[in-house]
């Protein structure tokens, strides 16, 4: 299987099992630069899916390299924009795990616009995760962490959910070394996908 996952098709939605041959749902790494925690986590977790995004080419190509070179199975990467490949490339309900780690905090304010995370964006997050899956993210910026958190937070279609530093296996990025050997702080949140059926149920 090749590393990359290019589509004759980016205008209907694709299948776990059309995207790697097998299996019902995966994990996601939106905007996984060069890759290294991509293949870290695949290399450890070899009974699940990974599908690296990334928008720039040389990125891209660079986890390819990196997934080749470690001969990982069961991981892809998508040259593609975050937020329209959850929406309009992949099939609702397949998504187990999105790791959503140092995306650029837009810090202006004039550029809050551009953050992935709005309220209009938490619906296509809720419709792409699988039952109970969930949405990790991590950043070095606490006014991003704080907008997150303010909008996942008031949102009835997620819950939160604790994440100690030795909760599971989750290696850390290049940005994550970069920004601690600078001694900045990391905040990370964690929330899972509120299932409605069974909410309905329950009630």
């Amino acid at each position: 299987m090749q590393p990359a996952f290019l589509p004759d098709d980016y205008f209907r939605k694709w299948s776990t099992a059309e995207i790697f041959s097998r299996g019902t749902s995966f994990e996601i790494d939106l905007g996984c630069g060069e890759g290294s925690f991509l293949t870290a986590m695949a290399a450890h977790y070899p009974e699940r899916l990974f599908l690296g995004v990334e928008r720039l080419m040389g990125r891209v190509r660079a986890t390819c390299r990196g997934i080749a070179e470690h001969k990982l199975d069961g991981v892809r990467v998508l040259r593609a924009e975050s937020r329209y490949t959850l929406e309009w490339l992949l099939q609702p309900g397949s998504i187990s795990r999105l790791h959503y780690l140092f995306p650029d905090p837009w810090p202006k304010k004039k550029h809050h616009k551009n953050r992935l995370v709005q309220e209009d964006f938490l619906p296509v997050l809720h419709r792409a995760l699988a039952d109970n899956g969930e949405f990790l993210m991590k950043t070095d910026d606490s006014d991003y962490a704080d907008w997150v958190a303010e909008r996942m937070d008031a949102s009835p279609l997620f819950s939160r959910l604790s994440w100690p530093e030795d909760a599971f296996f989750y290696p850390k990025t290049d940005f994550q070394r970069q920004w601690e050997e600078q001694g900045k702080p990391i905040f990370r949140a964690r929330y899972r996908k509120v299932n409605w059926n069974a909410r309905t149920e329950a009630a």
